[in-house]
Order: structure tokens, then sequence, then C-alpha cells
């Protein structure tokens, strides 16, 4: 009887693990379809939709990205055009530049010759003593007598020397007289200049000693003849160093001379910094 019963469990225990083997992969399914199944579609699904956006960003970016290479290509052509064009008017402009640089040479040359000075000491030019005012002597004014006790004053050759420092000056005798200068060589005059000194670093604070109306006369060699160039005013309130053009006259002149006809009000001396001569050396005279 117990070995009966033992065989009958022993069957039943055969036919469970038979049906638990048989349920397992239904359930298995089951839990699979039931659980895991939507959520695989879902993450599909989501990832489907990714893609989508992903392309159509893509899409645009490729859009925006052909546009922009469009237009940048065409801005490109239009820049090289510009540069090309650029590259034509820079020549162009070397070339005036190149041209400008030797008209200003020419100009500057010929400033040159018409603008040299022809009464530099150092260059030959010296003062005619016989016909040159005296220097102002300061006897009767005690002050000056004891300003100058240190020192002589300047001879007239002053004004053929170019420094101009304040004091460094020849005062002439009174409010009007001349002087001749000898040019180191024959020369067709154009131009004369005349220098005072500013107001302003004047020791006294005035210029009432600087030459005001002025004549000049070129004048032969044997010093008979003297032929009027120009008469001009020389004005305190312009320019330190001024210019005046003269008279063209054909002729050669180996002197000039310049009469101070009056001055600035200072009626004891008046002062001339420096003269200047301007023109052209005459060519040699024919010996034969």
């Amino acid at each position: 009887m117990c070995i009966f019963t033992v065989q009958k469990m022993a069957v039943h225990k055969k036919r469970y693990l038979k049906f638990v083997v048989f349920l397992l992969p239904v359930v298995l399914a089951g839990v699979y379809s039931g659980t895991s199944l939507p959520v695989w579609t879902m993450r599909a699904k989501a990832q489907k939709e990714d893609l989508t956006w992903a392309s159509a960003a893509e899409k645009k970016m490729l859009r925006n990205l052909h546009t922009f290479l469009t237009e940048h290509t065409q801005n490109l052509h239009l820049l090289l055009e510009e540069v090309a064009q650029l590259g034509v008017e820079i020549s162009s402009l070397k070339k005036e530049r190149q041209e400008l640089n030797q008209a200003a040479l020419e100009l500057a040359s010929e400033i040159y010759v018409g603008r040299s000075d022809w009464a530099l000491k150092s260059s030959g030019a010296t003062i005619d003593m016989q016909r040159t005012s005296k220097t102002y002597d300061c006897k009767e004014n005690w002050v000056c007598r004891i300003l100058w006790f240190f020192r002589t004053p300047n001879p007239p050759d002053t004004i053929l020397q170019p420094d101009v420092s304040p004091e460094n000056c020849w005062p002439l005798q009174g409010h009007q007289g001349q002087v001749v200068i000898r040019l180191p060589a024959r020369v067709h005059l154009t131009a004369v200049s005349v220098q005072h000194i500013y107001r302003e670093v004047s020791p006294s604070g005035t210029v009432t000693s600087a030459p005001r109306d002025i004549a000049v006369f070129g004048v032969n060699a044997d010093r008979e003849e003297e032929t009027l160039l120009g008469m001009f005013v020389y004005n305190v309130e312009k320019e330190a160093i001024q210019t005046f053009p003269l008279k063209d006259t054909h002729r050669a002149f180996s002197h000039i001379k310049l009469i101070v006809e009056s001055n600035w009000g200072n009626t004891a001396y008046t002062c001339i910094y420096r003269a200047q001569v301007h023109g052209k050396m005459a060519k040699p005279e024919n010996l034969n």
C-alpha cells in the first residue's frame, strides 16, 4: 500500500513538473508581451521621432549653409573685383605720387636757385662801409653806456649772418639810414628778405626799432648808377622774416643798397637783424 502510494505521488509529481515546464514559457511570454513590448514600442517611436527631428534639423542646416555659401561666394567675387580695382587705383596713385615728387623736386630746385641768399658773409658778401650809415653810438644815454660798457655794438656785417637771436642785430644811427652790400657775384635780383624779431622775445618788450619803410636799389660795380628796384613796408604785425619781390630790370648787379626811410617809433636807432638777397647769378661776361 505504501509502495503504491509512493508510486502514485511520483506520478503526480512528474505531471506537475511537466505542467510547470509548459506553463513557464507561457508566463514569460505573457510578461514580455504585457510589459517589455509596450516599452520597446514607445522607445522605438521616440527614437523615430528623434531621428525625424534630427533629419529635419540637418536639412535646415544644410539649406542655411548652402544659402550662406552662395551669398558669401557672391560677396567674395565682389571683393575680388574691388581688390582688382583698388590695385589699379593704387598703381595710378603711385604714378601720380612719382610725378608729384618729381614736380616737388623741380620746384624745390627752382626755389633754391631763386631764393638762394647772395648776402651771406660765409659766401663772400661784404659791407661797403664807405656807403653805409654809422653804427648807433649811445654816449648820450648814460643807461645805454652802462649796459654797453661790457660789450661793443654789433658791426653792419651782423646782418649778413644767420644768427638772429635777440639783441644780435646791427643798430644804425637814428630812424633813417642805409646799408650797401657787396655781392659775391653779379646777380639778377628777384627779391629781398628783411628780418627782425617778434615782440614776444624782444628784451625791451617792444619792436619800435624795427625798420618800416624801405627802398631797394641795384648798384653797378662803379657805384655811380643806381636803379630803384622796389619800395615796401616791413610790418611788425606779420612774420619776423618778410620777403619782397623786386622789379625785373633784366640787369645784373654787383651791389645792392637798402635805404631805411623810417622805423616803428624809435628815434635813437633802427635795428636790422638780417638782410637776404635772392636772385640768379649772371652768366660770365664775354671777354673777347
